[in-house]
């Protein structure tokens, strides 16, 4: 905000001459009262020193910073940064001032009132507005996946490549092991060379410069790219001294006083950067991926918590005690005899001995704690959508809690990663990032789709599942990728169902509808075996009891109840039989978290398989009917996912949605691994990561001559002859998304699927809500060449 750029500025004033003013103008023996100072002309009288006392005087002080030529140096360094970033704050305004005449004019909502409006309501006048102004000329239409493009496309390319781990981020340190760096200077380095910094790859906000979308130069651009990042690199190097100094002096006025009024809080735990982009979606704007994090902060806080040593928890009470025995002594000596804080190093030793036993006790864990490190890695899960699947069945290892802390760091951990930015950013850059130069160079030009009204944007952002979907995350049949262009960890097919829930009038694509078709009828078979298995089960004391305590007004506890529910009733089965309890719990519960019909409409399928199955409906699925469907109904009016009035509490329920989905599909997933085993990690293996290997065991099992990779780090999908593999690449993400089809395409007669909506289940005989696609006026052969409309 405007606000805190000018509160910004103000800061680099103050920390740069507050430096400069304790370095060159204070004399520390008066301070430190090793010099004496009398005021009075009689030595007799008491000598009292005041703080002006210890200020030299305004012409020694000019004088003793005229002499030192290194704090020159660094003071004009600093006012040159400090123009710079005026520059920018000035350019920010007319920005500001743009955006502030649009949200007036063009979608006539008064500054006054734009705090109240959410998200979804500013997004729908966008769109209206398109439609009576064509405020975007290129298409006569905006959809919501236009906008978040517009807003998104630099982010939506940085978690491509994270999930392709094509940023080196991930290191094997000889003694640490698996480790990350990925700190605010590295993240900021990274976009000064993909992005928006002199000679990056785009070459203004909305497009890839030209070159790079050809294959023909591709060597010669890597080795630009590459001499580029090593003058970075250089850079980096050489301004490292400072700004490691301005790191060292921001942290320590900004850490100090939270440190001495609650020395635990650095003890206290926080989402690291790369976490934030593991585990976000494409297009997910910022306040929704904040807001799902912060969902999942108290039940993953909860889970780090569980691993405690017994051996440090007896060592941390001991030295709680030795500290706070001396402490009680002083404090008692202080009550009786003030004079006792006068002593030399007293107050200093009564500071260190209460943040020792505060340190202390964040080590000593609570008596009452269970530990349920399987329940609560579930609900964790739950919030945060993404989690490799070894970690399932070994939530209590350590191994497991390590790679966790890798997205759930330390706070004293985050600024100690940011101090040592400065000296380890341009180590990765030169070493660790020049290599990657062709990869780099290859991803930009295989997975950049220009979209017509938007411009370049990220192939991956596209959620088509067709071109991206993984095989292993319900895909298969109906995606067509390679390796090297399927999405890891589920990406494409969870950020299509997060993308359709938030945005419910969305028309996806003809592939992804079909996706989310076969979805819910997955969901309907999976929710019948819950109901079948209901009837033979005996009640659990335990579930039941669980569930009297939860309200059912609020959207959360149905996620409660489905792990609850699926924990109480394991002890019934074997482990086998557990995994399906889990997978027909949260089915149960996402059927009947169904929209449902008004009033005047007849009940739906979902209603009437819930009366049918009374007294034998699961229980997770009762209570999420009643909290779930009928209050969004009542909420919303005649639809449960129309109506502005109610978006906040409709939001409520489109996350808990969101969140069964997200455990629905990993059950399925799992499932998929334990029948069809492959490789399924956290990251890819480095067999993924060379291409060499995986060309040799294709052909060695087609008996197909090996051909040479396209790039180092990403394999074929099968043997190709080259220039079948360079056409393919280059036109197979560069179609017509939304169901329309490129001309000479066969076109395939519409699925049932085509026309369900997206937020929920529809109904059997229930009308479809989305109208049909509306063609563009013009047609496809009017665009100029290398412009693909999507």
């Amino acid at each position: 905000m405007l606000i805190g750029e000018i509160f910004e500025l103000m800061q680099f004033i103050f920390v740069v001459a507050f430096t400069t003013f304790l370095i060159s103008c204070v004399d520390y023996d008066i301070l430190f009262a090793n010099k004496a100072v009398n005021h009075s002309q009689h030595p007799s009288e008491p000598i009292k020193v005041t703080l002006p006392d210890a200020f030299l005087p305004p012409n020694v002080c000019s004088a003793r910073i005229q002499a030192n030529s290194f704090l020159i140096c660094i003071l004009v360094i600093a006012g040159v940064f400090w123009i710079h970033r005026l520059v920018k704050f000035i350019y920010n305004i007319c920005c500001y001032w743009e955006i502030h005449s649009f949200y007036i004019n063009a979608l006539r909502i008064p500054m006054s009132n734009l705090p109240y409006y959410t998200w979804q309501e500013v997004q729908a006048r966008i769109v209206q507005i398109q439609k009576e102004h064509q405020i975007c000329i290129h298409k006569k239409e905006l959809t919501e996946l236009d906008i978040y493009h517009r807003i998104l496309r630099f982010k939506n390319y940085m978690v491509a490549m994270v999930n392709k781990s094509l940023l080196p981020i991930r290191f094997r340190l000889p003694l640490l092991g698996d480790t990350v760096f990925y700190t605010r200077g590295l993240k900021y380095n990274f976009e000064l060379i993909f992005f928006w910094g002199p000679g990056s790859l785009f070459e203004n906000e909305w497009s890839l410069k030209t070159e790079y979308k050809r294959a023909g130069n591709r060597l010669e651009l890597a080795e630009k790219l590459s001499t580029r990042i090593l003058w970075i690199g250089i850079a980096n190097f050489l301004l490292c001294p400072l700004i490691l100094i301005w790191q060292i002096l921001y942290a320590f006025f900004s850490y100090t006083e939270i440190l001495k009024r609650e020395p635990g809080s650095l003890g206290a735990r926080c989402w690291s950067l790369y976490g934030r982009c593991y585990l976000r979606h494409f297009n997910e704007l910022d306040h929704e991926l904040h807001s799902r994090l912060s969902k999942g902060y108290k039940p993953a806080s909860k889970y780090m918590n569980c691993f405690i040593s017994p051996l440090l928890t007896i060592v941390a009470k001991n030295v709680a005690f030795f500290a706070g025995s001396i402490l009680a002594v002083l404090i008692a000596l202080t009550i009786y005899d003030e004079d006792v804080l006068a002593v030399e190093h007293v107050l200093t030793t009564v500071t260190l001995l209460g943040v020792g036993i505060t340190v202390c006790r964040s080590f000593i864990p609570d008596q009452h704690l269970v530990f349920c490190p399987e329940q609560l890695l579930r609900v964790i899960l739950a919030h945060i959508h993404y989690m490799p699947d070894h970690w399932q069945g070994n939530a209590h290892r350590y191994e497991t809690r390590d790679e966790f802390a890798q997205l759930f760091q330390y706070k004293a951990v985050f600024i100690l990663e940011e101090l040592l930015s400065p000296i380890i950013t341009p180590l990765i850059l030169i070493v660790c990032l020049r290599p990657k130069s062709l990869d780099i160079v290859d991803f930009f030009r295989n997975f950049t789709v220009e979209v017509v009204g938007v411009g370049d944007t990220c192939s991956f952002a596209q959620m088509d599942v067709r071109q991206h979907g993984h095989p292993a995350w319900m895909s298969a049949g109906k995606t067509e990728a390679s390796i090297y262009q399927q999405a890891e960890d589920g990406k494409t097919e969870l950020s299509l169902m997060h993308f359709a829930i938030t945005n419910p009038k969305w028309q996806p694509p003809r592939e992804s509808t079909a996706f989310i078709g076969f979805l819910k009828e997955r969901v309907h078979r999976d929710s019948s075996v819950a109901l079948a298995q209901q009837a033979v089960l005996p009640e659990n004391a335990l579930f039941s009891s669980i569930q009297s305590l939860q309200s059912e007004s609020e959207p959360h506890s149905l996620i409660a109840n489905v792990i609850a529910g699926s924990s109480a009733l394991g002890f019934h089965m074997g482990r086998d039989g557990q995994a399906s309890r889990h997978l027909s719990e949260v089915a149960s519960a996402l059927r009947s978290f169904s929209p449902l019909q008004s009033a005047q409409q007849p009940p739906s399928v979902f209603q009437t398989a819930g009366r049918d199955g009374e007294g034998t409906q699961p229980r997770g699925a009762s209570a999420m009917t009643a909290s779930g469907a009928d209050a969004r109904t009542v909420s919303s009016g005649s639809s449960a996912w129309e109506g502005q009035l109610q978006s906040m509490i409709l939001s409520e329920y489109a996350s808990t949605e969101m969140s069964l989905h997200a455990l629905y599909m990993h059950e399925l997933h799992k499932q998929h691994a334990q029948l069809e085993p492959e490789r399924h990690t956290w990251h890819r293996r480095e067999s993924d990561e060379s291409g060499e290997s995986t060309h040799e065991e294709l052909d060695a099992q087609r008996g197909a001559p090996v051909p040479i990779p396209r790039s180092a780090s990403y394999p074929f999908s099968s043997p190709r002859q080259p220039a079948e593999e360079t056409s393919t690449l280059q036109t197979g993400f560069q179609r017509r998304y939304g169901g329309i089809t490129d001309p000479g395409t066969v076109h395939r007669a519409p699925s049932h699927f085509s026309r369900l909506p997206l937020g929920g289940w529809a109904e059997d005989g229930q009308a479809a809500r989305h109208p049909e696609p509306v063609p563009e006026e013009s047609s496809e052969d009017e665009l100029p060449p290398q412009i693909h409309k999507v």
